[in-house]
């Protein structure tokens, strides 16, 4: 109402007057013209928007082989991953392959036909990729101290990458396993050692146990005329169970460096290892020995595999890639066996850096 007055003045006189009805309409009115207290107005309230839920990428098809490129804070790294063919629904093993000098991740693939056996036995692959800009020659630096040890340089690398994979396709976190070929047989050596946390077992095909190499020179001298003895039994610590493939005419990594492992296995306990070795013949007609080492009756921790006439290639690899010897007996269904027969123990006090 514009004037509450002059409507208060009109009810005044009416009840003079005696006018009832006109006062209490008067009234009304004047009720209506008086301010109201102010109120803070209550806003409805907003109906509480619901949390966005965190989806898993989803793991990729059975049978598909992917590139991918993986970034963390301890660097960045190119990689493959096979997905084998059978149900996306099982918690599957996996498999990390390192590859030797101057290979690409898809080079050590087709050379090695692990894919094929991933189908057969049921396991993911990793393949990651050594960038030029970390080494000229593709290698991985096995013999630089930043690079041997747990927390740091390529084994850090590597074993993020792994983590990733296994959270990406969630894969077995007790069936994770480290190979590798030369240089990246070398790295596998070291990398499985330095995370036992993470790989239950290792295969190393034509490279070096771990050591107290730390020059490229004293590598190449190791690779030319074998690591000294007293050198390559210099670390106690247990290594994991271990399967070893070399041929004993690598003109590259000489033979007696596969002898590495073994004095490993041997300074690491005051156990007496029991031994067997089999002879036999691959169906492309080189012989091999295979040797079991062991703890006990059944804890075996090294099967040693010599190659008679092999060179430095990938024992029972393809022909048409490279730094294979497909004459020899299959390394990559022995070692993707022997991997798959071990879970990973838990370590108690080991941090996961």
């Amino acid at each position: 109402m514009k004037r509450p007055f002059r409507a208060l003045f009109k009810l005044s006189a009416a009840a003079r007057k005696g006018s009832l009805s006109t006062a209490v309409a008067l009234q009304r009115l004047a009720l209506a013209a008086t301010p109201k207290s102010k109120r803070a107005k209550r806003k409805p309230k907003a109906l509480a928007k619901p949390r966005p839920v965190a989806r898993a990428a989803p793991r990729p098809a059975a049978g598909s082989f992917v590139d991918g490129h993986f970034t963390g804070p301890q660097g960045t790294m190119d990689y493959k991953l096979y997905t084998p063919l059978g149900s996306t629904r099982r918690t599957l093993p996996l498999v990390v392959m390192l590859h030797g000098c101057t290979q690409s991740a898809g080079d050590f693939a087709a050379g090695t036909g692990m894919n094929a056996v991933a189908d057969e036995l049921g396991f993911l692959v990793l393949y990651p990729q050594q960038s030029a800009s970390a080494n000229f020659a593709r290698c991985w630096n096995w013999h630089r101290p930043g690079d041997q040890k747990r927390g740091a340089g390529e084994p850090a690398l590597v074993a993020a990458l792994t983590r990733h994979v296994i959270d990406l396709c969630q894969a077995h976190p007790d069936r994770v396993y480290v190979a590798g070929l030369s240089a990246g047989g070398a790295a596998a050596a070291i990398i499985g050692a330095a995370y036992p946390d993470l790989y239950g077992a290792v295969g190393v095909h034509s490279g070096l146990a771990r050591g107290e190499i730390g020059t490229l020179s004293a590598a190449m001298s190791a690779m030319r005329h074998g690591v000294a003895p007293g050198v390559a039994g210099a670390k106690t610590s247990r290594p994991p169970p271990t399967i070893v493939f070399h041929g004993d005419q690598d003109n590259i990594v000489h033979p007696s460096n596969a002898g590495g492992f073994l004095l490993h296995l041997q300074r690491s306990s005051a156990t007496p290892l029991l031994s067997r070795a089999e002879q036999g013949r691959s169906p492309g007609g080189r012989a091999y020995t295979r040797t079991l080492y062991r703890h006990g009756a059944t804890d075996v921790r090294l099967e040693d595999w010599t190659v008679h006439g092999g060179g430095h290639g990938w024992s029972g690899g393809r022909a048409f890639a490279s730094c294979t010897d497909p004459a020899g007996p299959d390394a990559s269904r022995a070692i993707a066996r022997f991997l798959l027969a071990r879970r990973r123990p838990t370590p108690k006090g080991i941090s996961r850096v």
